[in-house]
C-alpha cells in the first residue's frame, strides 16, 4: 500500500482537520476518535509518512520508533487506564480492515473488552 499524502491523518497533521488533541510530542500526535468503540478511544500517530506498523518498524528511524513507543504509555497514563487495563489496536492491510493508510495504533479503554477475536463457529 503506497502513502497516501491526502489520507486524513496526514490532513490532520497539515492542520487541515481538526481533531482533538491529547498529546503531542516532536514525533508524535495523539487525539480521541470521532467514532469512539470505547468510553476511552485514542489515536496515536507518527507524524512520518508511514503506511503500516511494517512500514514504521523497517523505515522509521529510532528517535520515531522510541518517540511513538513513549508516546503511545504516556497518553495511555494520562488518560488514567493503565491500572485497570488498556488495549492497544494496530491494523495492517486488507485483511485486517486498515482503514487508513497511515500507522496509527488504538488505545482503547474504559470498559472491559471482551476476548480479542471472535472465534469463527464450526
Amino acid at each position: 500500500m503506497a502513502y497516501d499524502q491526502n489520507n486524513i491523518f496526514a490532513k490532520i497533521l497539515r492542520g487541515e482537520i481538526p481533531c482533538k488533541k491529547v498529546h503531542e510530542t516532536a514525533h508524535s500526535l495523539a487525539f480521541l476518535d470521532i467514532n469512539p468503540q470505547a468510553p476511552t478511544h485514542i489515536l496515536v500517530i507518527p507524524k512520518g509518512p508511514y503506511v503500516s506498523y511494517d512500514d514504521f518498524a523497517a523505515k522509521a528511524s529510532a528517535e520515531e520508533i522510541v518517540d511513538f513507543v513513549q508516546a503511545t504509555g504516556q497518553v495511555a497514563r494520562d488518560a488514567g487506564v493503565a491500572e485497570s487495563g488498556y488495549r492497544l489496536l494496530f491494523n495492517h492491510g486488507p485483511d485486517s480492515h486498515q482503514e487508513v493508510p497511515h500507522l496509527h495504533v488504538h488505545i482503547l479503554a474504559g470498559r472491559p473488552l471482551g476476548p480479542m477475536l471472535v472465534k469463527p463457529k464450526d
